[in-house]
């Protein structure tokens, strides 16, 4: 994987590398505007990333086209979340239409289960019946929701995902969703990209404050989350 525009720190040695990182010093690590990534799912070392350019997308700037929009009210897909942590990690590790490999290796999925029972990883679900469909998955904390990676596997799933976390991000208090990077398909969606400046002067706001995920309940229906978007 080639990064563009990007400050790399990588993990010294392979031999202790458990002893090198622990959930805890990853927050510390995104409140001061940085991330791991690994070169593939097979590479069991993790480097630190800090783009030049940082995506985000504004709460009050998500683009929801009137298919979406349908979709999304007509709740054909229910919305879960926090109820299938580890299989939505697994399935934003697996290869997607377009993308043959992730940057999801052994380490990190470990990792953001440690995040997850901290409280400080959420995931987002999308099912049809009792298939998981589509989702996504981030780290919370104080006022930033950090979006690490979605699936899909039906059309619009993980759109369908993203309608509902933006709803309960604008619910709970939260002014930061960082994407880390803005790619084709987050661009239709409202992301948009900042200097490195302007996102830690971003970051330092919003990690000061308080914010609350479960703000709404664990699952409301599509036109609860337009409407949350949308007032």
């Amino acid at each position: 994987m080639r990064l563009p525009a990007v400050l790399q720190w990588r993990m010294s040695s392979r031999d202790n590398a458990s002893s090198e990182i622990t959930p805890e010093v990853l927050l510390r690590a995104y409140s001061c505007g940085i991330f791991p990534m690994s070169e593939s799912a097979d590479d069991p070392t993790i480097f630190w990333v800090e783009p030049e350019r940082r995506g985000i997308i504004p709460l009050d700037g998500l683009n929801i086209s009137s298919r979406l929009a349908r979709t999304v009210r007509s709740d054909r897909f229910r919305v879960t979340i926090d109820t299938a942590f580890k299989q939505t990690i697994a399935a934003c590790a697996e290869p997607q239409p377009g993308r043959d490999d992730t940057w999801i290796n052994q380490r990190i999925r470990d990792l953001y289960l440690g995040l997850y029972t901290l409280g400080h990883c959420h995931s987002v679900e999308a099912w049809d019946g009792d298939q998981l469909t589509g989702g996504l998955y981030g780290v919370s904390l104080g006022r930033a929701f950090f979006g690490e990676s979605m699936f899909h596997r039906a059309r619009d799933t993980s759109k369908v995902a993203l309608v509902h976390l933006v709803a309960r991000l604008i619910a709970g208090g939260f002014v930061l969703l960082d994407t880390q990077f803005v790619t084709d398909h987050l661009r239709t969606l409202g992301a948009i990209e900042v200097s490195r400046q302007k996102y830690r002067a971003m970051l330092d706001s919003a990690i000061a404050g308080q914010a609350d995920f479960f703000a709404l309940p664990a699952e409301i229906s599509g036109a609860e989350a337009l409407a949350q978007i949308r007032t």
